[in-house]
């Protein structure tokens, strides 16, 4: 057995002495299982592969990049809305502490660049020529962080470590610097490697190299060997059995990823197949070794995407762990060999590994659809949801995303893409660029590009104009159009049937193609008969309008892109029946939502449940027309019918989405809606307004903060009794001007408001500023400020004065249970507006010219927290009054269920007033939208 090991590690050093300009690193590392840290003694040669002079060398260093809340990591997790690490102890932390950089004994001159604390420059004395080298030997400790960061660290049974020691940057026409920000995609060249890990013998360690172990004691000695490769990846753990090992052909697969309900047999047996699959399309590993771990497949994908749980088992046997490895092993075959920089020239990489698993799905599991044996059910097997296939789900979500312009050019640096757009969007986008190529191209071009650029370019720093290159040479069609405006831009491809004109005397029909949109690609027109597909021919050049004439066969209907095999922004215009039925689609009615059916006119239904004290329980049916995906116009009909009242009641919105994609301006959006409650017993409220929204855009897709302004004329009539007179509060007109920020830091949030509003008798202008910090991951402090000013006022009484506890919400925006009550349970509901108090006063709490009101809480311990408050009011005609309260306030759920305890006021303490309980105030929604909203934030 050792002799065996010895001609394997000859065999494997051997191309070291004969490959003179391969990277080459000798590490030696000592694993500290008490402090958490790796002393490394570490050799580098580097080869200059330029054309160049270095000057400089540098390293990175990605180990360092735990050390603070200022490195790119700590500032890149916040961005993500994490804040596990910002608020964690140093020990939990990680850090790379160089204590020698040394050539030929000499010190050399490093430091680390500014900003970026995981590169380090190293400044040569004498340039490096092209194809000289430099050694470079390091002695540094690593102290090895938690892995729930990012996934690579310290685990519950070991260490899974990634990125853990120091890694010649890359040359090419410039040096190709990045941070890691989390996103695993560390630029490297290959080198040949030989590692000796020394690690306590109650640990195991698994690798994607070579590896023997030698035992010393109550230490295992092991030593890794491997040539022209990258990321070596370390899992040491004292379960023995976490990876399993799988022979195939002359591939070792090591992996954590398997189901132990699945054979030895059964698995080796089918990831075989994946292999064979993806060498078919692009060619063979050049690697023994492959690791395919979970930490790596988990973090960097949406794999649970539709949240359907593994133990209800909607998928074939083996379906979702054999499409969850083969999406890992792709990775791994193309991300261990091609050599390309995924900071900035991302698209061919995740376009080929997207391609391939819509290849394998539609080979292996062509009619599984995405919720599996659940799409069976009765009620639910009929509807086009229900009917998805799996790989209807790539144009479909890139649909999701284009329709609301949140789609990004596939050229954008992926540290700028949205988390959605890198995760899925954009992998989507590529892969489905592929399928377009091949369909377009024919025959086996692509395939034959994927294997000469494998082949051409494998272990080689490389870019995807290479590949460009290659398949432009394969194939005599004009690809700018995929090149330029697919790839570069984020133009939306969308054509319909604009006519349709029957050539009886050519026994053809004349067919104009109209693009909506500013891309000229390819479309693929089809003749379909009872939705079978009777031809399809590739049209190009549709620039503007094209008719193009096809045989009068036997077809009822005609179609652009009826197989969805390139992504559009709009699919419901492509279909035109060749009978001239003035109704060509009729109305179809759904329960609850279903995704768009371009043979109907779709109207949703869904229930409708309130209640109020003067309605009672109102029950009532929803109308509306969104589907998933949203159309830019949108109506809502809600008619209710209220059990106490014995009234119809109801509401009503009609509203129309205008995306820019050139401005500032995200969308304008215009509407009317309106609304009929009552407000008091027997007495109904109505109310109707037009109003035009703007919505700005974000800086980019990653900031998570919004800028809007809403302008409105809010008309109401107020029903009074038969008796009484009408006065100014009971029909009015409001003319209401917001502008909104927010900017929901996961450390610190800010959000404010302005607000005027313009009424028959009076002017007003006010502000609301929300301030939130969190002092750890529970723990916060929260401040609000009110600022309110009549500008004119000659209003009478205080119907439209600002409140300190309650305002009369004349707007009728609030979800208020008993809109009119001064007493009983339905006036203790609290909605935070104007003052904001909980207290309630002897004294009156309205102010008809002036009111400061300063709101704050304090995070004691888990939903409990301390909150005090403090006003100043000012009314015409009278002294300015100072109010302020303190309480404790049980934060359950976030705007669905709080309650308020107020203990003292400036009348003295509450809780030893013997109708205490009358002034407890509490906050709960009968929202089912915002109920849903909460549960899925916290559960999809």
């Amino acid at each position: 057995m050792k002799i065996y090991k010895v001609l394997h590690i000859i065999l494997l050093i051997l191309p070291l002495c004969l490959v003179s300009q391969e990277h080459k690193i000798k590490i030696k590392a000592q694993l500290d299982t008490l402090h958490h840290t790796l002393d490394i003694e570490q050799k580098i040669i580097y080869y200059n592969k330029s054309k160049t002079n270095l000057q400089d060398i540098y390293l990175h260093n990605w180990a360092n990049s735990f050390k603070g809340n200022e490195t790119p990591l700590g500032k890149r997790l916040v961005e993500d809305y994490k804040k596990d690490f910002y608020f964690s102890d140093d020990n939990e932390r990680g850090y790379s502490k160089i204590h020698s950089l040394q050539s030929k004994n000499q010190d050399l001159d490093a430091q680390e660049v500014r900003g970026q604390d995981d590169v380090i420059q190293i400044q040569l004395n004498s340039p490096l020529q092209p194809n000289d080298s430099i050694e470079i030997e390091a002695k540094y400790t690593v102290k090895i962080p938690r892995a729930k960061f990012t996934g690579y660290g310290r685990t519950k049974n070991g260490y899974h470590l990634r990125f853990w020691y120091l890694t010649p940057a890359v040359f090419y026409k410039d040096w190709q610097l990045m941070s890691n920000l989390n996103m695993d995609d560390l630029f490297e060249d290959v080198a040949n490697f030989t590692m000796e890990v020394i690690i306590p013998d109650n640990f195991h360690l698994q690798s994607n190299l070579y590896q023997y172990k030698n035992s010393k004691g109550n230490l295992s000695d092991y030593y890794l060997v491997g040539n022209e490769r990258k990321d070596i990846i370390l899992n040491i753990s004292k379960n023995a059995k976490r990876f399993k090992t799988f022979q195939a052909k002359n591939t070792i697969i090591k992996t954590d990823i398997y189901n132990s309900r699945i054979d030895n047999k059964a698995s080796s047996d089918i990831i075989k197949r994946q292999i064979k699959f993806i060498e078919n399309y692009i060619g063979k590993n050049p690697h023994t070794e492959i690791l395919v771990d979970a930490n790596t497949v988990n973090k960097n994908s949406l794999r649970d995407l539709y949240g359907i749980p593994d133990w209800l088992k909607p998928y074939p046997e083996n379906f979702k762990w054999e499409t969850r490895f083969f999406k890992a092993l792709t990775s791994k075959y193309i991300d261990d060999v091609l050599l390309l920089n995924k900071r900035n020239d991302y698209w061919l990489t995740e376009g080929i590994q997207t391609f391939l698993m819509m290849e394998y799905i539609n080979k292996y599991y062509p009619n599984v659809t995405v919720f599996g044996r659940f799409s069976n059910l009765w009620g639910f097997r009929k509807y086009n949801l229900a009917k998805l296939k799996q790989n209807d789900k790539y144009p479909f979500l890139y649909q999701f995303s284009a329709r609301r312009f949140f789609d990004q050019p596939l050229t954008t640096r992926a540290d700028s893409l949205s988390n959605f757009n890198r995760k899925v969007i954009s992998p989507y986008k590529a892969g489905l660029g592929m399928r377009y190529l091949q369909d377009f191209i024919g025959d086996n071009n692509l395939t034959n590009s994927f294997k000469e650029f494998y082949r051409n370019h494998r272990l080689k720093v490389t870019t995807s104009k290479e590949f460009e290159s290659i398949i432009s040479k394969n194939t005599e069609k004009d690809l700018k159009w995929f090149f330029n405006d697919y790839i570069k831009t984020s133009k939306k491809i969308d054509y319909k049937i604009k006519k349709v004109d029957f050539l009886k005397s050519e026994d053809s029909v004349a067919v104009t193609i109209k693009n909506k949109r500013n891309i000229t690609a390819p479309v693929s027109l089809y003749t379909v008969k009872d939705k079978q597909i009777k031809s399809k021919i590739w049209i190009t050049d549709v620039d503007s309008t094209k008719t193009v004439k096809i045989k009068a066969n036997d077809f009822d209907k005609l179609a652009l892109n009826y197989e969805q095999i390139y992504p559009e922004y709009n699919s419901l215009n492509n279909f035109k029946n060749i009978n001239n039925s003035l109704i060509s689609k009729p109305i179809q009615f759904r329960f609850l939502k279903d995704i768009e059916d371009p043979y109907y006119n779709q109207v949703f239904f869904n229930p409708n449940v309130k209640y109020n004290l003067y309605d009672g329980i109102i029950l009532g049916v929803n109308f509306n027309n969104r589907p998933v995906i949203k159309h830019n116009f949108e109506f809502s009909v809600t008619p209710n019918y209220a059990f106490k009242s014995q009234n119809l009641t109801g509401s009503f919105s009609f509203a129309y989405d205008q995306f820019f994609e050139k401005t500032k301006i995200y969308k304008i959006r215009y509407g009317i809606a309106g609304s009929n409650f009552h407000y008091a017993p027997e007495l109904s409220y109505n109310t109707i307004y037009p109003f035009v929204s703007i919505q700005f855009k974000r800086n980019t897709l990653r900031d998570v903060g919004t800028k809007s302004i809403l302008s409105r004329i809010v008309y109401v009539n107020r029903e009074i009794q038969p008796s009484q007179q009408v006065i100014e509060s009971d029909r009015y007109s409001v003319v209401n001007f917001r502008y909104i920020y927010s900017q929901p830091n996961v450390i610190r949030r800010l959000q404010y408001a302005v607000n005027a509003e313009l009424g028959n008798n009076f002017t007003k202008l006010s502000t609301d500023i929300r301030y939130l910090k969190f002092f750890d991951e529970q723990r916060s402090f929260n401040l609000r400020f009110f600022g309110g000013v009549f500008l004119s006022n000659n209003s009478v009484g205080d119907y439209f004065s600002f409140g300190l506890n309650r305002s009369s919400d004349y707007l009728f925006e609030q979800n208020l249970f008993g809109r009119s009550e001064n007493r009983g349970l339905f006036s203790q509901q609290f909605v935070i507006s104007d003052g904001g108090f909980k207290s309630f006063f002897n004294q009156p709490t309205f102010a008809n010219q002036l009111m400061l009101s300063a709101n704050t809480s304090v995070s004691m311990w888990r939903w409990v927290e301390l909150y005090n408050d403090a006003a100043i009011l000012k009314s015409k005609n009278q002294n300015p009054r100072f109010f302020y309260e303190n309480g404790v306030r049980l934060n359950f759920i976030p705007n669905i269920l709080e309650l308020y305890f107020p203990v003292y006021t400036n009348e003295g303490f509450e809780v030893t007033d013997s109708a205490y309980p009358t002034k407890i105030r509490f906050v709960i929604t009968s929202s089912l939208d915002r109920i849903y909203n909460f549960i899925r934030r916290g559960l999809l």
